[in-house]
């Protein structure tokens, strides 16, 4: 099965939590504090895979988590870092942001990229330890992972893209030049799925096409299979627009290409744009009948595009158009790769990131900042609850709850721990 397009969900692992610890052994007294760091989180790594050609190991699992970090240890031991969780995709897959569409990174080469990093380990106890405060106990918390909702999208790498309508002969044409072996039927829609075939026009001369699934009338607003494979012409170099010269399907050929060009243009200008060579196909079925190709070829020539002739079914011109592709190459500028538009925005956590609610005979203390600096807090430590005080005091906390009323032996709940008020 052909999957180009997957909404995944990423994660990367927390921080391990530094250690509270202190210094026993014997024969050494008040040894001191020796609790280790925290281990790294794991990151989420993106990896190109040239054995793969789908995203169909996306289609059922959607959520991708790294390994947290370990905690930290006794005698100053630090945590084992989370293991990396590598994500192999197709060479030409595009990462992009599902918010916003922007584009996170295009996977054509082989330079790994880590779409999301592993939080830091916090630190144990040993670093807060000072000539007044010799036995600190507290330790910071490991940092949170990341998590992201991306989209990955499949876009082919191909120098050239055969476009056409249906049953025009692009399977038979890529069949003949390369190694590939599409499905070849004289019935529409044949070609289901993208082919790419690597096409050798001498000692280290080739290229890359791909055979497009047939594109229709309105394909840009969904119409056919053309709509899901229109990105597949993407990063093509080069466009073979295909016509049945002998129109054998009863269709003009000359509105065939008008056609496909404004289907084109619907759904990209920069697609419309690519330089293209029309490729005036099935000339046996005319016999003598030049007035057909005559005409195409001046159409080609009005609008500034090479034109070619051949008959894929019996070999004619099959050659010549390969060196004319090959030649129109050497003149144009390497595959198309995306440059990154995402820049990733952390939220700021500020001392006014809290709120305060009264649910019944309870004050409700919460927020991204008072989470943050709870995470920090060991309650059993004197010296801990006086710093948890003072962060509260200064940031208002205290003189918010007075204006609600609060009075000395209500109850208090920050976090997970409930005390009761005292002035």
């Amino acid at each position: 099965m052909f999957i180009d397009v997957a909404k995944i969900k990423i994660i990367s692992g927390k921080g391990g939590d530094g250690k509270v610890g202190f210094h026993r052994e014997k024969y050494v007294a008040a040894g001191g504090p020796d609790g280790g760091d925290g281990g790294r989180g794991g990151s989420v790594i993106f990896k190109v895979d040239d054995n793969l050609s789908t995203l169909l190991d996306f289609r059922y699992k959607k959520k991708y988590e790294a390994a947290p970090g370990e905690n930290g240890g006794s005698k100053r031991c630090k945590g084992k870092d989370g293991g990396d969780l590598v994500i192999r995709v197709p060479r030409g897959t595009i990462i992009r942001d599902q918010k916003t569409g922007q584009v996170i990174r295009d996977l054509s080469d082989d330079e790994p990229f880590v779409a999301v990093k592993g939080g830091n380990g916090g630190w144990g106890n040993t670093h807060f330890a000072t000539p007044t405060r010799q036995a600190p106990r507290f330790a910071k918390p490991g940092q949170p992972g990341v998590e992201r909702d991306i989209i990955l999208e499949l876009k082919l790498l191909a120098d050239v893209g055969l476009v056409g309508f249906p049953n025009v002969g692009k399977s038979t044409l890529l069949s003949m030049v390369s190694a590939a072996r599409p499905k070849i039927a004289n019935y529409h829609f044949t070609t289901l799925v993208p082919n790419l075939g690597v096409v050798s026009v001498g000692e280290e001369q080739s290229f890359v096409m791909a055979d497009i699934p047939g594109i229709i009338e309105g394909a840009h607003e969904g119409a056919g299979l053309g709509h899901d494979f229109l990105r597949h012409i993407d990063r093509c170099r080069l466009l073979l627009h295909l016509v049945d010269a002998a129109g054998s399907e009863g269709r003009d050929p000359v509105d065939d290409i008008e056609k496909i060009n404004a289907e084109l243009a619907g759904y990209s200008e920069f697609l419309a744009s690519r330089p293209q060579i029309v490729v005036a196909n099935k000339v046996d079925l005319l016999g003598d009948d030049r007035a057909p190709v005559e005409r195409l070829k001046k159409y080609a020539d009005e609008h500034g595009m090479q034109f070619a002739e051949l008959s894929a079914a019996t070999n004619r011109g099959v050659s010549e158009l390969m060196r004319m592709t090959w030649d129109a190459l050497k003149e144009l500028p390497p595959v198309f790769v995306y440059e990154p538009e995402f820049v990733p925005v952390e939220d700021e956590v500020t001392d006014r990131d809290w709120t305060v609610e009264q649910v019944d005979d309870y004050y409700v203390i919460s927020g991204a900042w008072v989470d943050k600096i709870m995470a920090s807090v060991n309650t059993d430590d004197y010296e801990s609850r006086q710093y948890m005080d003072r962060m509260l005091k200064n940031a208002g906390v205290y003189e918010k709850l007075e204006q609600m009323g609060v009075k000395e032996g209500d109850f208090v709940v920050i976090g997970d721990i409930e005390f009761e008020y005292v002035y």
